[in-house]
């Protein structure tokens, strides 16, 4: 193996390594803030948030307050993965930041698939909650 190949790969281990690692990290804000929305702000009367099913089916119950812990768990999650990986990574760590943006922004647009009725928090969180905050998190980083 041609000695240039050889010194790549631990790079490229390392690079993926730090996507996966902000994206785990990322995930799992993210999956905590949505668990904790419902307890610091309650679902409406009648609003069902234990199943996917029973959020489409009482979405329209929702005031613009119950929609504040999803889209910080978005925006959190998506910065704190896309900092993560960029801290870790070996080299390119905009590209690692960038992967993680578009990573959770996929996330978002099967969601907002999902709720079709939330039209305004879809549009809000699918701009401001990923990529921008993919920005933010490499901007902090300290790398460049």
């Amino acid at each position: 193996m041609p000695i240039l190949l050889s010194m790549a790969i631990p790079i490229v281990l390392r690079n993926a390594g730090a996507v996966v690692a902000g994206a785990l990290a990322g995930g799992i804000l993210n999956m905590g803030l949505v668990a904790l929305g419902p307890m610091v702000i309650p679902p409406p009367q009648g609003g069902d948030v234990s199943t996917m099913e029973g959020l489409r089916s009482t979405i329209h119950l929702f005031e613009p307050k119950h929609f504040l812990f999803p889209f910080l768990a978005h925006a959190l999650g998506t910065l704190a993965g896309a900092w993560l990986a960029a801290r870790l990574s070996a080299t390119r760590p905009r590209a690692g930041a960038w992967a993680i943006g578009l990573l959770f922004l996929a996330g978002g647009a099967m969601m907002a698939y999902s709720l079709p009725e939330a039209v305004v928090f879809n549009i809000t969180d699918l701009t401001l909650a990923y990529l921008p905050m993919a920005w933010l998190g490499y901007r902090w980083s300290g790398r460049s």
